[in-house]
């Protein structure tokens, strides 16, 4: 089996939430909105579609002819507004599958990219995309097998408007992809418990500090996001083996997420904070998808 197939390759495209926050104080840590890609399985399978989502585009251009499957798990404005300027889905030839649940109000995941994109929100309407995308609407909860070894399991998260969490399967590896959810105050929420129950690596919401979520002048509570101390106790509650803190709020500079990074590796030593431009890579331990370890590597992208 080549090396592509026989590996699980994690890259960060875009680890910040709410809005973009690029400048001389998110340099090492980034500031583009949400996009995970994930090479598994000889599988290409791209999380979220914020402002990191153009870069990828960008990487995939010497690639062509690219089929891949890009998952949201919602359309509030930082995981979407990258697909307008994803340039492969401009080129014809190329094929791209996208998933995302049926919003509360009805709208499927191919209405909230046509609106996004509609005068006068934007000059160049979706039909202008000269790729082939197919649409799907997910329902949630569901298994989607995309080959013979690569399995996502969904599952929805506390978030207002709803949003789904992902774990992507293969061959004995697992990686939960987790963002956009708010913790349950005194307990543990059932849907992420699940989602990370004894993953390789768990990529979670931390987008506040336990001082910001419960702060008495400007409360998160209801925000829809949750604290790094949170993530610690899911992390170690699920047996999770490595831990990565996601969506980093835009007000947080490289300066307070070092500082951050430090007190979350203390609190769980396997840990880290997910940087724009950084991979993580993950091989079946010994080559044997039922063995219960594996090898894990951060790289740069």
């Amino acid at each position: 089996m080549s090396s592509i197939n026989n590996r699980f390759k994690v890259n960060f495209w875009g680890v910040r939430g709410s809005i973009p926050c690029p400048g001389a104080t998110t340099v090492r840590y980034g500031g583009n909105t949400p996009c995970v890609e994930m090479q598994v399985g000889g599988e290409r399978l791209i999380f979220d579609g914020g402002t990191g989502l153009r870069l990828l585009g960008q990487s995939l251009l010497s690639q062509m002819p690219i089929e891949a499957r890009i998952f949201f798990t919602h359309s509030h404005w930082d995981h979407i507004q990258g697909f307008p300027f994803f340039t492969p889905a401009f080129i014809p030839g190329n094929c791209f599958h996208l998933y995302g649940a049926v919003s509360p109000n009805g709208a499927t995941i191919k209405q909230r990219h046509n609106d996004q994109m509609l005068h006068p929100n934007f000059p160049v309407p979706l039909q202008i995309m000269q790729a082939d995308l197919k649409f799907y609407d997910l329902k949630i909860g569901e298994t989607i097998a995309v080959n013979q070894d690569v399995s996502i399991e969904t599952a929805k998260l506390n978030h207002p408007g709803e949003a789904v969490g992902y774990r992507v399967n293969w061959r004995g590896i697992s990686v939960a992809y987790v963002t956009d959810t708010e913790h349950f105050p005194g307990k543990l929420d059932p849907n992420v418990l699940q989602l990370a129950t004894k993953a390789d690596v768990l990529i979670i919401d931390a987008a506040y500090t336990d001082e910001e979520y419960y702060s008495e002048t400007s409360p998160k509570v209801g925000w829809g996001h949750s604290t790094w101390q949170e993530a610690v106790k899911m992390a170690k509650a699920a047996k999770v083996k490595q831990l990565v803190i996601f969506h980093h709020d835009p007000m947080h500079n490289d300066d307070f997420l070092d500082r951050l990074a430090e007190e979350v590796k203390e609190a769980f030593p396997n840990s880290i904070l997910a940087q724009e431009g950084k991979s993580l890579e993950l091989f079946p331990k010994d080559g044997n998808p039922e063995a219960s370890g594996m090898s894990a590597a951060e790289v740069s992208a």
